[in-house]
Parts: C-alpha cells; sequence; structure tokens
C-alpha cells in the first residue's frame, strides 16, 4: 500500500501530550525507533527526525478526536484512482461495514498544507476513513492496529469496488438494513 516514503504514521503517547510521527522521508516498510519525532500536542517538535510533512493533519485530528490514537496516512492506488474518476469506495464486505463504517473525501490541497490538515481534520469529525483526491488517504483507529485495519479494509473495499464497476456494477454495497445491528453487537 506505500511505495517507498509515502505515507506517513503516528500515535498518540498514552495519557501523554504529544505524539510520535514518523519523520520526514522515513519508509514505512523499514522503521526503526529512531525513524519517529516526538511532537507536542501544543505543535512544537520536542525530538527525533524532521516530522512529516503531514505533521498538521496528524495534530489537528488529533486535538478534535480525543478517542484517535493512531492515524495511518497512506497513498492506496486504487482508492486514489477511484477517487480521481469519481467513485465512491463502496462498502461491500461485512468487514468493510464493521471497520470502515464510512468514508469521507476532501478535495485536492496540497500535501503538508495547513488547509490540508483543516479539511482532512474536519472531514475526520464523525469519519474514521477520508479520502484525500489525488493525494491518498488516512485511517484512524483507538490503537495502532485498528488504524492499520481500517487502512486495509479500505483498500480492500476499493478493490472490490473497481472489480465490482468492471463487471458493470454500480450500486453493490453492504446491505444498509444490517448497519445498526453490526455497529451494535
Amino acid at each position: 500500500m506505500v511505495l517507498g516514503s509515502g505515507g506517513n504514521l503516528s500515535a498518540r503517547e498514552p495519557g501523554g501530550d504529544a505524539f510520535v510521527i514518523t519523520g520526514t522521508g522515513t519508509w514505512l516498510d523499514r522503521l526503526t525507533p529512531n525513524d519517529f519525532a516526538v511532537v507536542g500536542l501544543d505543535g512544537v517538535h520536542r525530538s527525533g527526525p524532521r516530522p512529516s510533512v503531514e505533521w498538521q493533519l496528524h495534530l489537528q485530528t488529533y486535538a478534535l478526536r480525543p478517542d484517535v490514537n493512531c492515524v495511518v496516512h497512506l497513498h492506496p492506488q486504487m482508492a486514489v484512482l477511484l477517487d480521481a474518476l469519481g467513485h465512491e469506495i463502496r462498502l461491500i464486505t461485512s468487514d468493510h461495514a464493521l471497520y470502515v463504517r464510512k468514508v469521507a473525501r476532501v478535495p485536492y490541497l496540497p500535501a503538508g498544507s495547513r488547509e490540508l490538515a483543516d479539511a482532512a481534520s474536519e472531514a475526520a469529525r464523525d469519519c474514521d476513513a477520508i479520502v484525500m483526491a489525488f493525494h491518498g488517504c488516512s485511517t484512524l483507529g483507538d490503537s495502532v492496529e485498528m488504524g492499520l485495519r481500517r487502512a486495509l479494509n479500505l483498500d480492500e473495499a476499493a478493490n472490490l469496488t473497481f472489480k465490482a464497476l468492471l463487471l458493470g456494477n454500480t450500486d453493490l454495497t453492504f446491505p444498509p438494513e444490517w448497519l445498526d445491528r453490526l455497529h451494535s453487537g
């Protein structure tokens, strides 16, 4: 889901006033503890390498969502392509519906910009999966595992949406009448 250094991830320090985030240019498949910067919830870089250019997106998401302890920001090709072509990513399986729940979208804004951080964090107000047009996506979780699980399910949902479109289907989704039961159980 990541090519080279295309993406970043962060985790809020448990009970703390900071988060750790991958440094600029780090490759997510080769991470070591030295690849993480510590940034205070006040936006001050405290230690480690220079934080990812997307640090504001992570900071603003944590400020808006106290329940979120992890932000996974990736550039999944199929999700970006579907969105660029004007197709919504459809939640098709029960895992998509359970973990992703809803996909929000923000228009293209430059990477690392305050505008992108504002738009993406606002979209995260009631959503745990956000597609950023012509760029990538962020998934949120109360843990690193949940953030990753949502990223994997969003990627799979994009791939199944693409296959459904190839087969001529434009409306298949998880049965809406089961959503409330799925989320309450």
